[in-house]
């Protein structure tokens, strides 16, 4: 007994002691309420409080006015970009209902906006939504929770309501404040700076989503405003619904298709050659799967655009529909390929890499219980999607080959000149790295490599030429930062194919020393350095190399740009000496705003006063201008340089931007460059 009390007694106190000790006890345990986890980790509901978070809060209100659009009860959304940032959305819809739930006591509207997991799309088609892209019931909450300011006016039932928040949080209870004859919703947020820091919208990226959006829903308008610039004051009125009644001249652009998913095949190919004359459309229910909807063209180039929408939300990552696409284009070409004799018995099938070369296709289905991997839903889970898709679209695409055989002799020519491309690359390829895996293969000769092993600390510059190289080399940091010149301007790289790409010196040289390799062998875990630096010089010529370097990246390895591998530097523009005291610049209106707008005397003159200081200006046109020294401190030093991180903020339109200024359409090119010339400061 006596030891018994002796061991509670010595467990207790060294509990007490560890409470003591830890500072862990109840007291440390939080339980947040209502919308505070949203405040409190916002990227666990959109992904993050970067510009993709940022722009996710539209996203999430025009999906709940898309909705209502897709269940037929809206045909006429508008977003309004209002002065500091201030979003507008509004639809002509059904209403948020106002009543009092009998659950939360308090009324439908009030529920929904600040209380997470609170929607009307759980029910399936007794909610009223046969099919939605919100079916969390977190989006408006969410939104909501991260504003500063957020007002919604309701109308429906002859009245209109209306209640104001502010982070999350009610200011008062729904009230009415007149009579009205029309139905809808208008959302009004602000995005809390607190929580975002000074972002703007991005006016052609929500433009381009609501593009998108427009093709996915036949007979719906959307219109998107900016505002922001407007000179004047904007007073809403009341009685305004759409904000375009107010007729302010500001940039706006509204969208309206019939065409529906064809039409986005021949917006997303109008600066491609198409391969063939029809583009295949096929729209089908099945099952537990409301519509399934693909539509296709293949075009003259060895890239694929494949856009997966899952209930109209656009998946980036794909899903269960995406794959079922795949299977069933391989399985398809495959079958009709040799079934016509244009592959042999003897030959190979395609792989699924044959098949995507050069295909533009639009992917849609919409699900009645809907599943995505993570809120932002970038990511379809949805498995019988994926039977769906592999179903409908193999039954009509083999119907389509049989019943178009000048479009299906196409598309397998197209085919097949892939897998003999891939074939010849992969020979190329395989020489290449089986030389360096198997007999040690050197680096390249020109690279001046660091000592560093570790890649998380090591760095590597690509310089432009021999005399940049050579300065680098001597200004370096020898233990963690590598060099590697490039001689003049290496293979455009958008058109060409990898066996090609690899038989240039230049890019080889750049493959081995990044350690990765490429194409299905590539393998970031390799990747010798951990910043990928592009560093030319302040020209034309500087600006085309970079360009070049950063289309091959952008096209072979991409998840280096994703994973923030890939770096600018961004070297000074100006070396500017005041008497005694140096400084650098790095653009023309820095300079001014130090020095003035004045005319900068390069020497001191005899009308000169004798107390005033020389003042010597030295531009700078090429990184070889520069000594080791100044490249060090200004370049090259992690204290001092400045490097921006390439990142793809719509991969989208990125691609399309590739494709224009790199590809063949030079009508295409030579317009774009008209049109954005004055946007351009050139430096010849």
């Amino acid at each position: 007994m006596a030891r018994e009390k002796t061991g509670k007694k010595t467990a207790k106190t060294t509990g007490k002691k560890a409470d003591e000790k830890t500072g862990y006890s109840a007291e440390s345990i939080q339980v947040l309420e209502g919308l505070e986890p949203v405040r409190k980790r916002p990227g666990m509901y959109i992904g993050t409080t970067g510009p993709d978070g940022f722009h996710h809060l539209v996203t999430e209100i025009f999906d709940n006015s898309r909705d209502e659009a897709m269940g037929g009860f809206a045909d006429n959304i508008e977003i309004a970009i209002l002065p500091d940032e201030t979003v507008r959305v509004t639809d002509n819809g059904r209403g948020i209902p106002i009543d009092i739930h009998k659950q939360t006591k308090v009324s439908a509207l009030e529920t929904i906006m600040t209380m997470l997991h609170a929607g009307g799309k759980f029910g399936g088609e007794d909610s009223g939504y046969k099919v939605s892209g919100g079916l969390h019931g977190v989006g408006a909450s969410v939104v909501n929770a991260l504003s500063i300011m957020c007002r919604v006016e309701v109308h429906k039932d002859g009245g209109k309501y209306m209640q104001e928040y502010s982070q999350g949080k009610r200011k008062a209870a729904v009230k009415k404040t007149d009579n009205s004859k029309l139905h809808g919703a208008i959302v009004t947020f602000k995005p809390d700076p607190a929580i975002f820091g000074e972002q703007k919208f991005d006016w052609s990226r929500i433009v381009t989503h609501m593009r998108e959006q427009a093709y996915l829903v036949r007979g719906l308008r959307i219109s998107v405003i900016d505002a922001r610039e407007y000179p004047g004051s904007i007073d809403i009125d009341d009685d305004i619904f759409y904000f375009r009644e107010l007729g302010l001249d500001v940039p706006s652009q509204s969208f309206y298709f019939e065409g529906g998913l064809v039409s986005l095949v021949r917006f997303t190919n109008s600066i491609q050659k198409p391969v063939h004359k029809n583009i295949f459309y096929v729209e089908k229910k099945v099952l537990d799967v409301e519509s399934v909807e693909v539509a296709l063209q293949y075009v003259d180039d060895i890239s694929s655009r494949i856009l997966p929408f899952a209930n109209n939300i656009y998946n980036a990552e794909g899903g269960t529909h995406l794959t079922g696409f795949k299977t069933a284009l391989t399985r398809t070409i495959n079958t009709y390929a040799r079934k016509n004799n244009q592959v042999k018995e003897s030959e190979d099938n395609f792989t699924g890499d044959d098949v995507l070369e050069g295909l533009t296709a639009v992917i849609s289905v919409k699900l009645r219980e809907i599943q995505f991997e993570g809120q932002t839903k970038a990511k379809l889970g949805s498995m019988e999607a994926q039977s769906a898709v592999a179903t409908v679209f193999g039954e009509a695409f083999s119907l389509f080959l049989e019943e178009n055989p000048d479009d299906a002799r196409a598309i397998v020519s197209k085919v097949v000149l892939a897998l003999k491309a891939r074939k010849a690359a992969k020979a190329v390829k395989d020489s290449i790295l089986r030389k360096g895996a198997l007999e040690g293969m050197t680096l390249p000769g020109k690279l001046a490599d660091c000592e560093s092993d570790d890649a998380s600390v090591s760095e590597i510059f690509i310089v432009e030429g021999d005399s940049a190289g050579g300065t680098a080399k001597t200004g370096r940091n020898r233990k963690t930062q590598a060099i590697l010149p490039l001689r003049g301007k290496i293979l455009n790289i958008e058109r060409a194919r990898l066996d090609r790409m690899l038989s240039s010196e230049q890019i080889k040289n750049l493959v081995i020393a990044m350690g990765a390799a490429i194409g299905e062998t590539f393998d970031i875990s390799k990747l010798r350095y951990h910043k990928i630096i592009i560093a030319t010089d302040a020209d034309v010529d500087g600006a085309h190399i970079r360009t070049l370097i950063l289309t091959l990246l952008y096209r072979y390895f991409k998840p280096l740009i994703d994973g923030g591998y890939i770096y600018i530097a961004q070297p000074p523009l100006y070396k500017v000496k005041r008497g005694k005291e140096t400084m650098y610049f790095y653009s023309e209106e820095e300079k001014t705003k130090v020095l003035g707008r004045g005319e900068i005397p390069l020497e001191e003159t005899e009308n000169a006063p004798e107390t005033a200081l020389k003042i010597h200006v030295q531009r700078y046109k090429g990184l070889g201008e520069m000594n080791a020294e100044e490249l060090w401190e200004t370049t090259m030093d992690p204290a001092r340089r400045l490097l921006k991180q390439m990142t793809i903020a719509d991969a989208q339109d990125a691609d399309k931007v590739f494709d224009m200024l790199m590809g063949t359409d030079v009508p295409a090119r030579k317009y774009f460059i008209q049109s954005n010339a004055h946007k351009a400061t050139i430096d010849v």
